[in-house]
């Protein structure tokens, strides 16, 4: 028999990429090979996104594509909730499942596409199959959500709250490792609340005990030697116990907290947890415990009922924050998300001239953050080498989402090298250095 061929699409977040990463070391331990091409594959996995409207119709157009190339599908992912709206554009799929099923798909190809043989256990490395570059990984510490921000269909779709148990994560995690991943990047829906689902029961690892909690979990990864960076943390009181690791040097320095507004109207109506906290006094105290801190968040600008006065409220926080890295958005009606019925939505234009405006404020603070690095010496992380040099990451910058440090003439470097350099020049994101 010949040996059946999988073709896959990975849509959406980190979080959803993770789930790919499992589905594909599962099948090829099975035996499957991964087919980079249509035409090659017997079937196809498609992963799909559903959180905001754009995302839900290039899943729904993948799906299409993969059906008119292809003809066979299975889809999966976040969209998977919605089987009726992918159904009604599609309805020859094989199969629909919702988000991190790894059973219900692994069990789905089976039934559409059997294996020929017995797995052997050596077509797999013990790191499982990664889409990411061999440097960096995701780690993925739990699946789905239990808070109900009013924007967000998330819990929906990937279920409430389920911590892995952090013997599990550990494994991972040195099994990564020791395959040569140099950083690995902690990811869940919402990272904080780790454990709280296991009452943070305590575990036994090697021979030690540790609690099933954030704390406890970074500091044992802080003991790999690579570089442990955190996402999707919101500002939890707890969160403050993190931050002296990063002083310690034991993870990194680094801190992605999705604080999404500042007025406390407007974080009410969007339910957000830790909405009372005083996020301004927060900040400054984490950099008085680690000054070398970089703080990465998100925002909604334009949401329901958001007055202009509230917006400018924002903008003040911004300015007293000094934030290093920024994302936003312009609020987008999500389909059964709770927001879409409250009141005095902003028109479509007000949204647009207010994130314009969110923007240009925050690149001016980025570029002034960025000047005040030139001189230093940094250590960075070779993600590239090209033509012209390497281009590299720093501590600050977070893999696809931050900013980038390029290293003129620098061509002997490899990808995945650690390298010290100066800071020579900076722009409104990126930095340009010297190696030392």
């Amino acid at each position: 028999m010949t040996t059946p061929r999988i073709g896959f699409i990975s849509l959406g977040c980190p979080k959803a990429l993770v789930d790919s990463e499992q589905i594909l070391t599962r099948l090829r331990s099975e035996g499957y090979q991964i087919s980079p091409s249509y035409q090659d594959a017997d079937l196809v996995i498609v992963n799909t996104c559903g959180f905001i409207d754009a995302a839900v119709e290039e899943s729904l157009d993948s799906i299409g594509e993969a059906l008119a190339e292809n003809g066979r599908v299975i889809v999966t992912g976040c969209l998977g909730a919605r089987a009726d709206e992918i159904r009604a554009r599609h309805p020859e799929v094989l199969k629909i499942t919702g988000a991190h099923a790894l059973e219900e798909v692994v069990s789905a190809v089976h039934e559409h596409l059997p294996p020929s043989h017995d797995p052997f256990l050596h077509l797999v490395p013990p790191q499982g199959i990664k889409l990411t570059p061999d440097h960096y990984a995701y780690l993925k510490i739990s699946e789905g959500c239990n808070q109900q921000c009013s924007f967000c269909i998330i819990p929906s779709m990937r279920g409430r709250l389920v911590s892995r148990p952090i013997s599990d994560v550990l494994r991972e995690a040195e099994q990564l490792a020791a395959a040569g991943v140099k950083e690995l990047l902690v990811i869940s829906q919402d990272t904080g609340a780790y454990g709280v689902d296991l009452k943070y029961q305590a575990a036994q690892w090697k021979d030690t005990t540790i609690r099933t909690d954030i704390v406890d979990l970074a500091s044992a990864l802080g003991d790999l030697g690579i570089w442990i960076r955190m996402h999707y943390v919101y500002p939890y009181p707890h969160i403050d116990n993190i931050i002296p690791l990063m002083a310690e040097g034991k993870i990194l320095p680094y801190l992605d907290i999705p604080f999404q507004h500042a007025s406390s109207r407007i974080l009410k109506l969007m339910k957000r947890p830790a909405a009372a906290e005083n996020n301004l006094e927060r900040i400054r105290a984490w950099r008085n415990a680690c000054p070398d801190i970089t703080l990465r968040s998100t925002f909604i600008v334009g949401f329901p009922g958001e007055t202009e006065q509230e917006f400018e409220e924002l903008l003040t926080f911004l300015s007293a924050a000094q934030l290093d890295r920024v994302g936003a958005f312009a609020y987008s009606p999500v389909n059964g998300a709770a927001a879409n019925a409250l009141p005095d939505p902003v028109a479509e234009e007000v949204k647009e001239e207010r994130l314009a405006r969110f923007m240009a404020h925050q690149a001016d603070i980025s570029a002034n953050r960025l000047q005040q690095r030139i001189g230093r010496i940094e250590t960075v992380l070779v993600d590239e080498v090209v033509s012209e040099g390497a281009v590299a990451r720093s501590k600050s910058d977070a893999p696809e989402i931050d900013g980038q440090v390029f290293i003129d003439g620098a061509t002997h470097l490899k990808v995945g090298d650690f390298v010290t350099v100066e800071i020579e020049e900076a722009d409104d994101y990126d930095l340009w250095g010297k190696l030392v």
